[in-house]
């Protein structure tokens, strides 16, 4: 069998022509030094990375040698948002979308500090970072599925049947990576299969359909900024909130249902990262259970989620959705009447910092 990762990527030289090197901020939350990303050198090395410090902000996070980076911890979140801060997540990797909010960049990618370089099944080291941007450089189909999966790849295209007028496609707003080694199950999963590995490298991207929501890990994601970033909100969760691990998922389905009302896409499958560390089902599941039962509730919620025609960016959508989580799921639990009103914050706090660029006449 193929040994799929972790790659060893000594000595691999750095990325000559590395694919929008000026336009991409690569986002990593951490409570630790960053060693592992002398595995990544080779592909991250010319690229700019935020990293969010979560926990103890007199903690000092190493950073390799050699990486152009700008750190943020809690009291330089607190400084820089005010009284808005209480929209970003404390003791949790939620704390990541700060990155986003702060970057000056078109795109983002987003990695855990857990995830290392995987190998595909011929051998060869991963830059999943370049398979991201090739995704999101490329159209979505997300009103007629292709049976032969993504068309626009090599060897691929659009099968018999497929309308004509439909295959331009639309815009790549967010791009879903996978992991090799350890899968992202819940807790109840976990315990369930504490042994289990993903060794399955399927060769394939996908767009989601329309209408068909999906559960969003963080850990391995890139996303235009520029098309759905005041969306990447990742909630209310970690220190002083009841529940964990959701942080991704909820940002996932309000980003699925805006991209819909928008007419963007959003694609999963390559490319791979190989997931070192499985987290303590146990610590997950004390995370977790109120999520479990919520999600629920949440579901159907997004599912039957309308947005009216006047809602025509991101924002609007967003502060659109917030009343609509107010009003439908407080009577879940109070704590969606906070992650309602913080969702207002966070894009009160977005707007603050990235002012619209005013739009001149054309002579």
């Amino acid at each position: 069998m193929a040994n799929l990762g972790p790659a060893n990527t000594a000595g691999t030289a750095v990325t000559p022509t590395p694919l929008l090197k000026d336009e991409l901020d690569i986002v990593i939350p951490t409570i630790r030094n960053l060693d592992f990303l002398e595995m990544w050198r080779p592909f991250f090395q010319p690229y700019h990375l935020i990293i969010v410090q979560d926990g103890d902000p007199t903690k000092t996070i190493k950073v390799p040698p050699g990486f152009d980076y700008e750190l943020y911890n809690r009291n330089d979140i607190n400084k820089i948002l005010g009284p808005r801060a209480s929209c970003i997540s404390f003791k949790d990797s939620a704390c990541r979308c700060f990155g986003y909010m702060v970057s000056k960049k078109k795109y983002i990618y987003t990695i855990d500090d857990d995830c290392f370089v995987a190998n595909d099944p011929s051998g060869k080291a991963i830059n999943a970072l370049e398979q991201h941007i090739k995704n999101l450089l490329c159209p979505s189909t997300p009103f007629f599925f292709n049976t032969l999966y993504e068309p626009y790849r090599e060897g691929a295209d659009f099968v018999r049947g497929y309308p004509f007028s439909l295959r331009e496609g639309v815009p790549t707003a967010v791009s879903h990576g996978l992991w090799l080694n350890i899968p992202d199950y819940d807790a109840p999963t976990q315990l369930v299969k504490p042994l289990e590995r993903n060794t399955r490298y399927v060769d394939a991207i996908l767009t989601i359909p329309k209408g068909t929501l999906f559960p969003m890990c963080g850990m391995n994601l890139a996303f235009d900024r520029d098309l759905i970033g005041p969306a990447m909100y990742f909630g209310l969760m970690g220190d002083g909130q009841p529940i964990g691990r959701y942080d991704d998922m909820w940002a996932g389905w309000c980003c699925k249902v805006i991209t819909d009302h928008l007419g963007l896409g959003i694609k999963t499958g390559l490319p791979y990262i190989y997931h070192s560390k499985a987290s303590n089902p146990f610590v997950n599941l004390r995370k977790e259970y109120k999520g479990i039962f919520w999600q629920e509730d949440i579901i159907p919620f997004f599912q039957n989620v309308v947005l009216p025609k006047e809602c025509t960016t991101v924002q609007k959508c967003y502060i659109e959705l917030s009343k609509q989580v107010k009003e439908k799921l407080s009577k879940v639990d109070p704590y969606f009447d906070k992650l309602a009103d913080a969702m207002v914050t966070w894009i009160e706090a977005w707007d603050e910092l990235n002012p619209q660029k005013p739009t001149t006449a054309k002579a």
